[in-house]
C-alpha cells in the first residue's frame, strides 16, 4: 500500500510540474523546398528580398495587382514550334499510311492477284534536238558575245572627263588652271586684238576650253559671246597661240583624261586680257 501511495505522488507531482507549450508547424518544414526555374527578359541591380523563384538573372518584380501572376509573353507561339508539330503529326499520318498499304499487299499476295502485274508504261521519247536549231543557238550567242565586247571596247576608249571652272577645290586641278589661265593672259597682252585698240571696243565673254592630258586643245567652245565677233575671235586666237599647255601631273592622269576649263575672260578699257569667273 505505502508502495502504491509512493507511486501515485510521483505521478501526479510529474503531471502537475509539466507546462505544454504551442509549437510552430514551420519549424519542421524543410528549408531547402526546391524551387521554379523560369527565363526572364529584363534584370534588376536589386535581388528580390523574398524570391519566387529562380531565373537567370536579379528581377525585382512589380506590377498593378496583388494576385499571385506572372507576365507572359503576347507573342504568339514561335514558327519553329509550331513546325515541329506540323512535321510530327505528317509522320504520323505518313506511317500510318505505310502500314495501310503493307497489309493490303500482304491480302492481295495472299488472293494471288499480283500473279499477272500490269505492264509498265513506257517513258515518252526525249526529243532529240535538232543540229541546225544547235547552230543557230550557237550563232547567237556568239554575236551577243561579240556585240557585249564590242561595247566594253567602246566604253573603254572613252576618255574620262572633268569640268572645272574658276572656283577649284583639289589641289592638282587647281594648280593646273591657275598656271593655265596665267599663261592665257600672258600670251593675250602680247597679242592684244589691235582692230579692238583702234576701235575702242571691250567686254566679255565666257569659253570652254578642253584639254588632252598631253596639253593640246581638243576643242573651244565660245558658251556665252561677248556681242563682238572681233573680241570672240581673238579670244579663240589667244588660246590657241597659247598651246600647248603644260602636260597633266601624275595625280591628275589618274582621274581624267580631257580636262574642260571654263573661264569668263575680260578685255579691259585698259587693253588688257584677264581672266575672271566662269
Amino acid at each position: 500500500m505505502a508502495l502504491a501511495l509512493l507511486a501515485s505522488a510521483a505521478v501526479h507531482g510529474m503531471v502537475l510540474s509539466t507546462q505544454f507549450v504551442h509549437v510552430n508547424p514551420h519549424l519542421f518544414e524543410d528549408p531547402n523546398l526546391p524551387m521554379e526555374v523560369v527565363l526572364v527578359n529584363a534584370k534588376t541591380a536589386e535581388s528580390p528580398l523574398n524570391p519566387d523563384a529562380l531565373a537567370q538573372v536579379n528581377l525585382a518584380g512589380g506590377g498593378n495587382t496583388d494576385e499571385d501572376r506572372r507576365l507572359k509573353s503576347p507573342l504568339p507561339a514561335s514558327p519553329k514550334s509550331q513546325t515541329g508539330s506540323e512535321e510530327a503529326a505528317l509522320q504520323a499520318k505518313v506511317a500510318t499510311l505505310e502500314r495501310q498499304a503493307k497489309t493490303l499487299l500482304t491480302q492481295l499476295k495472299t488472293d494471288g492477284q499480283l500473279q499477272n502485274p500490269p505492264p509498265a508504261t513506257p517513258a515518252p521519247p526525249r526529243p532529240t534536238p535538232d543540229a541546225s536549231q544547235l547552230d543557230a543557238q550557237a550563232r547567237e550567242m556568239a554575236q551577243l558575245q561579240a556585240r557585249i565586247s564590242q561595247q566594253w571596247d567602246e566604253y573603254q576608249k572613252r576618255p574620262k572627263r572633268a569640268f572645272v571652272g574658276a572656283n577649284v577645290k583639289e589641289y592638282a586641278f587647281a594648280r593646273y588652271v591657275e598656271d593655265w589661265v596665267a599663261k592665257v593672259e600672258r600670251i593675250g597682252n602680247v597679242n592684244y586684238p589691235e582692230a579692238a585698240r583702234r576701235q575702242g571696243i571691250y567686254g566679255s565673254l565666257r569659253l570652254t576650253v578642253s584639254i588632252y592630258s598631253d596639253g593640246r586643245i581638243e576643242s573651244i567652245d565660245v558658251d556665252r559671246s561677248s556681242g563682238s565677233k572681233i573680241l570672240d575671235t581673238a579670244a579663240i586666237k589667244i588660246v590657241e597661240l597659247s598651246a600647248p599647255f603644260a602636260p597633266f601631273p601624275a595625280e591628275m592622269r589618274k582621274k581624267v583624261d580631257i580636262l574642260g576649263i571654263t573661264r569668263t575672260w575680260t578685255f579691259t578699257r585698259s587693253d588688257q586680257l584677264v581672266g575672271g569667273t566662269d
